[in-house]
This record gives structure tokens, sequence and C-alpha cells, in this order.
């Protein structure tokens, strides 16, 4: 398995459907792409439509290839379907689905090394007629080899600054960064002599700097005095008696097919602007432009990669908080659930995200009741997650004693007393007692079907509101008799509304089809033939809501025997 040229700086950056990007450095080829299986993917992407290995990106001949794996509907770059084709940096494979991931390819083993830079420019040094030419290619060099080193950032910066006010013989250099509120901060700041200045209070000509971002070009004047009016007549330049400016914009990699630098949509983010002045004029040489659009890009690289860096920090601090999480809500749903004598119960909970607003929880009331209770909040991510949580607390200390009726109107009232939280929920809760009297209390959740014999129906839907919507909402439990053999199938909403790639939904009457026949089999095996009938349905295609299943069976004979054997 060949590594990666220790020279090439590659990596991919991973937006996913809901638009957070991370990234994922390619240590080694062939590098596997693809939702998971065996041997797993270097990169997973957790989307059922993605095959288990889609694509993998090769090293050959010193060149980054991509190729289909076999990917269903093919593997895209910028746009265009292919089987093998070479990568540039800045390019984006897809798939045939529009909401699906967008991997951004960025490698520094094809892009401008500092030999082809000097080689591009030694033919304007050759030609130009200013004085020290070969000085100022020396002093670029040096600037790019230091930016491509392992220094701090900031160093690498400064040093850029330094050699970017030697080169055009400004009196100080800034290098502007956008700041929350939309304007701009200074990051650096350099006198000529390689003499640090405060960042506060320097006052760059906003005009100067708002005229390069308007146009999207770099502003070089080397003598005011013939600029154009509005940047002759800008307070700040009068004030200082400034008499030439640089403002160069700078953007990172570009995230888009197009390589046309002159535009914005062959840009991508904007990082920042470097900015020189003085108070004498200036006479830039066609060498001196170049150096400076050469200096410009590598400090944009540099500012790209720290942002990057920053941002796999902060995705990584992230994805720690939220398995975390995770663990946490996976620890909380029951153990133990056929522990109890007059009732066989399954479970299963799948995310659609890292953690989710699904649970089933089970537990012993007491008198040999059972109670079990399946919920589903609206939302998803953390904020579902820890209404889940606070939820499952106020069920679980029913075990003590205490009526369900009261439990469900206080959890309401707190719910819609604190209307930032923003969040309401439907719950099917019931107690089920050795005799096969099931009461129960529907707030709002689809109707458990019963699979009786050879029937399937939905009886229980008497019930009242969600939780969190209405402080005054009402809540009375039902009740229903079970037989022997009674099994109850609790679903959240992400079972019947779980989406075909042509966003059909799956429904109830498809469930009631997979559960037709099934009064014999175990709850295992109807819990895998159902998930196995919604993963077939939806062929694939990306899930926007979690999926709970839970099975409660009634078994009379075995709670009889539990009660003769205790006496």
């Amino acid at each position: 398995m060949p590594d990666v040229p220790a020279s090439a700086e590659t990596y991919l950056e991973v937006v996913s459907p809901d638009g957070a990007r991370r990234t994922v450095r390619v240590r080694e080829t062939p590098f596997v792409i693809g939702r998971g299986g065996d041997p797993a993917p270097q990169l997973s992407l957790s989307d059922r439509r993605v095959s288990r290995q889609c694509a993998a990106i090769v090293l050959e001949k010193g060149c980054y290839c991509v190729e289909d794996q076999g990917q269903r509907g093919g593997i895209f770059v910028n746009g265009e379907k292919v089987r093998r084709r070479a990568l540039e940096s800045g390019d984006i494979i897809t798939f045939e689905f529009s909401d699906s991931y967008k991997i951004i390819f960025h490698t520094s083993a094809n892009e401008s090394t500092i030999t082809k830079i000097i080689s591009e420019l030694s033919s304007v040094a050759s030609s130009d007629a200013t004085p020290g030419g070969l000085r100022k290619l020396n002093l670029l060099l040096e600037a790019t080899m230091l930016m491509h080193s392992r220094h701090p950032v900031d160093a690498v910066l400064t040093t850029m600054l330094d050699h970017a006010i030697a080169i055009t013989k400004a009196d100080r250099g800034l290098l502007l960064e956008p700041d929350s509120s939309g304007g701009m901060h200074a990051r650096l700041a350099r006198h000529s002599g390689g003499v640090r200045l405060p960042t506060e209070g320097l006052g760059p000509s906003q005009t100067a700097v708002r005229m390069a971002l308007e146009r999207g070009t770099s502003i070089i004047t080397e003598d005011l005095a013939q600029a154009d009016r509005d940047l002759r007549a800008a307070v700040s330049i009068v004030a200082q008696q400034l008499r030439s400016i640089v403002v160069i914009p700078l953007y990172a990699l570009p995230q888009a097919a197009s390589k046309d630098s002159s535009s914005h949509a062959g840009r991508g983010e904007f990082l920042g602007a470097l900015y020189l002045d003085s108070r004498r004029p200036a006479a830039f040489s066609k060498l001196d432009r170049q150096i400076l659009d050469a200096l410009a890009h590598e400090a944009a690289a540099v500012l790209d990669n720290a942002r990057l860096v920053e941002r796999e920090r902060e995705r990584r601090r992230l994805e720690q908080e939220l398995n975390i999480a995770r663990d946490i809500q996976m620890a909380l749903l029951p153990r133990g659930l056929r522990e109890f004598p007059h009732a066989a119960i399954s479970g299963i909970n799948s995310m659609c995200l890292a953690v989710g607003g699904d649970y089933f929880d089970v537990f012993p009331m007491g008198q040999g009741r059972t109670g079990f209770l399946i919920a589903d909040v609206s939302g998803k991510g953390l904020g579902a997650a820890l209404l889940t949580t606070m939820l499952q607390g106020a069920f679980t200390g029913m075990v003590t004693g205490g009526d369900p009726t009261l439990v469900f109107q206080h959890i309401n009232r707190f719910l819609c007393e604190h209307a930032e939280v923003d969040r309401f929920a439907t719950l099917f809760f019931g107690i089920l007692d050795p005799s096969g009297e099931l009461e129960f209390i529907n707030a709002g959740h689809p109707s458990p079907l019963l699979l009786r014999g050879a029937d399937v129906s939905a009886p229980f839907t008497e019930g009242s509101l969600p939780v969190g919507l209405l402080p005054d909402a009402e809540y009375a439990p039902a009740r229903a008799k079970l037989e022997p053999g009674d099994t109850l199938v609790l679903f959240s909403d992400g079972v019947t509304e779980a989406m075909d790639p042509d966003e059909e939904m799956y429904g109830v009457s498809r469930l009631c089809d997979a559960l037709c026949g099934q009064r014999d089999a175990s709850l295992e095996g109807i819990q895998r033939r159902v998930m196995q009938s919604v993963e077939n349905f939806a062929r694939g295609a990306h899930q926007a809501d979690d999926i709970t299943l839970m099975l409660v069976r009634y078994r009379a004979a075995e709670a009889g025997a539990a009660a003769s054997a205790s006496r």
C-alpha cells in the first residue's frame, strides 16, 4: 500500500448534508470511501444510499485519481460522471443525489510549487529593467519556503509581511481578517525594518479595502495623486498623507470547478486582505506585481490551512461531545428486556444523527405490573436528546409509585411554561398487569399495532395532544384487554414516514403487511423483518428522522406459573 509523498499535504474536505465540514488526511492509497463494511473504508459516510465501498483515491505516477468502485448511480467529479479521473486541488466529488455528502479534494502535490513560481517569474526578472530583480526573487523564495515550514502560523505570516514591505518599500503592512460584525480587523501589523506595530488604531484606508473587495481584484496604486476621485478624497488617505497603497484580497482554495481567478465563482471563502501603504509614491514593476500576487497566494494558503486545522479541531471537539452524549443516551436504553414474567419485550433505536429524539423504556411498576413507554421528541440532535433524557427520568420515577396522569400533566405544564425550549413530544405509555389488563395514555403518538392471531389492527387511537403544546391539555388513561400471545408493535413515525428515493412514504399499510403471519415468530424475528422491510423500501435513501421500534408480547401462562412458584 503506497504512502503519500511526505512533501504533499493531501486531504479531503467532507461537507455533510447539513452543511457541517470536516477534514480527513489522505495518508496512504488506495484511500477507500464508503458507507462501511469489511474492511472498513478510510472515509465512512453515514448515508444508506452510498455503497459500502463506493470510491477509492489512488496515487499513480505522482498523480491522484478517483475510481468508481461500484457506486449505484455513479461517482461525479465537478458534476461530470466518471469511472476514473485524475484529481486537481479543488475538485468536488459527489453522488447522483444532491442531498448527500460533498467531498472536496485538496493537495499540494499538483499545485504551484516554489520551483514553478520562481520559474514563471524568472523570465520576467531577466527582462525587468528595475534594479534588484534577483534580490526580490530571493526574498520571494525565502518567504515561500518559510510558509511551507512547520513554524507557527503567525510567525510565518509575519515574515511574509516583512518580505512584502521590503519588496514594495512600503512604510507598513497589515494582514486584515474579517470579524463577526462584518468589518475587518488587523491580525498582524508591521513597519518597515521588521518593527512590530500594535494592531489597534492603525486606520488602514477603508475606501481602498472596500474597492478591492467589491471588485474582487487587487488595488495597486503607485501614486494616489493620479488615482480616481473617491480614493484621493478618502478621509484616512488625506489624514495620513498616503501616496501609495496596495490591497490584495485573499481567498481560500477554489471549491468549484471553475479555476478562473478573475471571477468570484472561481474563488473559495474570503479570508482577508494583504494591505500595504506608504507616504511616498511607488513604482511597481511587472516583477513586483507578480511577486506580490505570489506572496498573497501563499499567504492565503497558510490562512486557509490554519482555518481548516481550527475547523478540524472544533469538529473533533464537537464529535467527542456528541460521542459522549450518544454513549449516555444508548446506556439509558433498557437492558434485560425479557426478564418480566408475563411479558416479553424487545426494542431497537436507529438514529439519523449521532444523537436523537426517540427513546423507549420498560420498568417494573409493583404488584407484578410492567410499565413501558415510547417517545418521539420534535426536532433532532442534542436539543431533542436532552429532552428525551428529562422525560426518561420523569417516567422512571414512577417505579417508586406515582399516578401516570399527574406525571403527564406535570411534564406538559413544564414544557409549556418553558416555551423557549421550543420542543414537544409524542408519547405512548402503557401498564400491563399479569391478567392482561392494559392501562395506557396516548399523547399524540401513532397508535401501536396489535398482532393477534392472523390479524393486525390499530385499536389504541384514543388519546390526547402531545405534551408541550397546550398547557390545559388533559390526559386520561384508557384500558384494553390483551389475550395470551398478543403482541403490541409500538413505533415512532420515523418507521411509517421513511421515504424511498422517489419520496414515497413507507406507510402503515406496508408495516401491517410486514407483520402479517408473524404471530408465532420470535420478537427478534419480527424486529428484523420490520427493519429489513423499511430498509428494502428506502433503497438507500437518506432518512430525516429516527427509527424506533418496540415489541411487547403478553405471556399469561408464564405469569401464572411464576405466581404459583412464588406461593
